[in-house]
């Protein structure tokens, strides 16, 4: 069947990389023999569980890569110290599920002469009360025992990792207000020699100004002698493209940014490259040896120069949209950490200087997750170093374009 040459040539594949990457010299595997596999880990191990509402159900099932001749009996279990194993090898940090949350029907399949594909057992998530904000949860289900039949199982297809997708529906804070636009002071200064910088935004449009600059954010220090600013449609650049201004220099961005969608931007400098993802995804980098200074974070386009309100900076390079989950961190996380935190990150997380989920959604007050005290209150916001109470311009939105799956 074509099905069965297909699953036998990814096979033949994953083998070929598993030996590699173990260092095996593969002269004592036969890759050519029929094999046993958790279905579903031809390719990856590493495979979503989409969890929207509870109970939620994954049905593991085992697959030959041909008909067996008699009746085999699979059976699973799950393992958590395979997690660790993997979190060691892979350098991820993913989380063992509570136990309180999951609930396993069966622990045997069956493969019946004749057939290629055993019967399933049943993994629930039946609660996430317990889960905590910024954690992805792994299940690890594993072939402990075959019995019947002659085939071997794949090392590299003997566990399937299921990894807990959540949809989050979440706050989020508009910005499309040009009087909203200001900036936090904090008391003293951070050095950063290496350092992230995350943000989540939305697009809501694009503004029909003679200027098409749309100001989304920036950190420095008091005097912005040093800057991480970012801004879409900068200096004849089309006006979806996003300019990062780092210490270094410009760079910007080859991902052309849609409306309608939610992106995270993630700027990391490890000491020697500025570069940006989006969405988890490296997109441009720049080399450089230059770190920043934290103690301001600004929202939007603050300066007021002379004129009308409505020929003010403010206005002319205003960004028409949402932010969500702004996290600074002291050290340049690496791309698998990154996907892993798209919809949040653990406010203990090693090296996270400050985090505001944004997520509020009523107030005026930005609390820093982390307890570090970088709490932002907008009613001392400050523009031209003037300190003003913006509160009144503060705009939570929550509704079905706030969700995040990763």
């Amino acid at each position: 069947m074509k099905t069965g040459k297909y699953l036998k040539s990814i096979i033949t594949v994953t083998i070929l990389l598993w030996l590699t990457g173990c260092n095996f010299g593969g002269d004592s595997f036969n890759y050519n023999k029929d094999v046993i596999i958790v279905s579903g880990t031809e390719s990856n191990s590493m495979v979503k569980f989409v969890v929207e509402d509870t109970p939620a159900t994954y049905i593991v099932t085992a697959s030959a890569t041909g008909k067996v001749q008699e009746d085999v009996t699979v059976s699973f279990a799950q393992d958590n110290l395979l997690l660790e194993a993997y979190n060691k090898a892979n350098n991820t940090n993913y989380f063992p599920i509570p136990e309180s949350a999951i609930q396993i029907e069966g622990l045997q399949g069956i493969i019946k002469a004749g057939n290629a594909s055993s019967t399933g057992i049943r993994v629930k998530v039946v609660s996430t009360s317990e889960f905590k904000d910024g954690r992805t949860y792994v299940i690890p289900v594993t072939i402990k025992e075959v019995k019947g039949g002659s085939m071997d199982v794949l090392p590299a297809s003997q566990t399937i990792f299921l990894r807990i997708s959540r949809v989050i529906n979440f706050n989020s804070l508009d910005i499309s207000n040009p009087y909203f636009y200001g900036n936090a002071y904090f008391t003293k200064p951070v050095e950063l020699p290496n350092y992230t910088y995350e943000i989540k935004c939305f697009i809501n449009q694009w503004h029909s100004g003679s200027e098409p600059i749309s100001r989304l954010s920036n950190f420095c220090p008091i005097d912005e002698s040093v800057t991480n600013l970012l801004r879409f449609g900068e200096n004849g650049q089309d006006i979806n493209s996003l300019q990062w201004v780092t210490p270094g220099g410009g760079i910007v961005s080859t991902t052309r940014f849609n409306t309608g969608q939610w992106y995270t931007v993630s700027l990391t400098f490890d000491g020697s490259a500025y570069r940006m993802y989006v969405n988890g995804v490296k997109d441009t980098e720049l080399n450089g040896n230059k770190g920043t200074i934290f103690q301001r974070l600004e929202l939007g386009m603050s300066w007021y120069d002379s004129g009308t309100p409505a020929n003010s900076y403010p206005n002319r390079q205003r960004f028409l949209g949402r932010i969500a989950e702004i996290r600074l961190w002291d050290r340049a996380l690496s791309t698998s950490e990154l996907q892993i935190g798209l919809c949040g990150v653990d406010p203990q997380s090693e090296g996270l200087v400050a985090y505001w989920k944004l997520n509020e959604g009523e107030g005026s007050i930005f609390h820093d997750a982390t307890g570090n005290g970088y709490d932002i209150d907008w009613n001392h916001s400050y523009q031209n170093d003037r300190e003003l109470n913006k509160s009144t311009y503060v705009n939570w939105k929550l509704d079905d374009s706030n969700k995040c799956s990763n």
